[in-house]
């Protein structure tokens, strides 16, 4: 199989690791690029509905020659526990209400780009945006109306995570979805699990996460009322909360929402058949599956 290649946005120089000092200069500014980056991003983003379509639990009558919402895609990417680098992308669209795959691309490819807290979009957006970008320039009839990304959108220590980033990129109404909770504006996931437990919280399944400046971030979300881990649903762009989490709810079978679930379940069976031999072409000698 092929490696793609994931380069970082700016150019390596590898006399820049000369000196230590060099570096962390390097890394301050790299910093500084993507923080400046990530403000000019956040000013484009849209946190209502801005969409053609209707969910289909909408009680609004449709007009005539109106969209439903019918396909919902759904993105993550899994890496080589032998080389972090190593990592298969993944998006999947899902037909409603059955559920039914109908779509899948995967993407084998080393990515160049660290992981920094705070910054995962510019790890993994370019990767997924480029899968995203093949299938809208094909007019693929399966392209998404809304994605469902693995990460979160504006619950996010800086108010804008991956979903939000992607979605600006790629102008898709983006839903994001984390399985732990980011401690931001006094927001913590203990908390929120008591939450759940009590008594006038037995029937619910959903509870807003506002934090001590009184700004509601996302909600918790499970499944089944038997559930004691939640996840965690905010915004990415070009959706409201509520319309979010109405799309959650339509696509959750186990705790995490079927189109994630299922990029997961994918992108890792692909990453582990074809493992051994990109760790051999990469010059490995032994490898662990994934």
């Amino acid at each position: 199989m092929e490696l793609v290649e994931s380069s970082p946005a700016t150019e390596h120089h590898p006399e820049m690791n000369r000196e230590e000092a060099s570096g962390e200069s390097s890394s301050s500014n790299q910093l500084e690029n993507w923080t400046e980056e990530q403000d000019q991003l956040k000013k484009k983003l849209i946190a209502h509905d801005d969409f053609p379509w209707k969910l289909p639990s909408s009680p609004t009558e449709l007009p005539q020659g109106s969209e439903t919402l019918k396909y919902v895609g759904g993105v993550d990417i899994s890496f080589s526990k032998d080389d972090s680098s190593v990592a298969c992308a993944c998006l999947v669209v899902l037909e409603l209400p059955s559920l039914r795959v109908v779509h899948n691309e995967l993407s084998l490819l080393r990515l160049q780009v660290p992981y920094v807290p705070g910054f995962l979009a510019f790890r993994e957006a370019p990767v997924l945006l480029q899968i995203l970008e093949k299938m809208r320039d094909d007019q693929h009839p399966f392209y998404p109306q809304v994605l469902m990304v693995d990460g979160n959108g504006i619950l996010h220590p800086r108010g804008f995570g991956l979903a939000c980033h992607l979605g600006v990129l790629a102008h898709l109404p983006t839903i994001g979805v984390g399985k732990n909770l980011h401690h931001v504006d006094g927001l913590d996931h203990s908390e929120v699990r008591r939450s759940f437990l009590l008594k006038e919280n037995e029937d619910e399944q959903v509870i807003k996460l506002v934090g001590n400046s009184g700004f509601t971030w996302g909600v918790g979300f499970r499944p089944t009322l038997s559930s004691v881990k939640p996840i965690y649903v905010s915004l990415g762009h070009r959706i409201s909360l509520d319309s979010a989490v109405e799309v959650v709810k339509m696509t959750c079978k186990y705790r995490v929402p079927e189109p994630i679930r299922q990029a997961d379940m994918r992108s890792r069976a692909y990453l582990q058949k074809h493992l051994l031999g990109l760790l051999k072409d990469l010059g490995h000698t032994e490898w662990t599956e994934h």
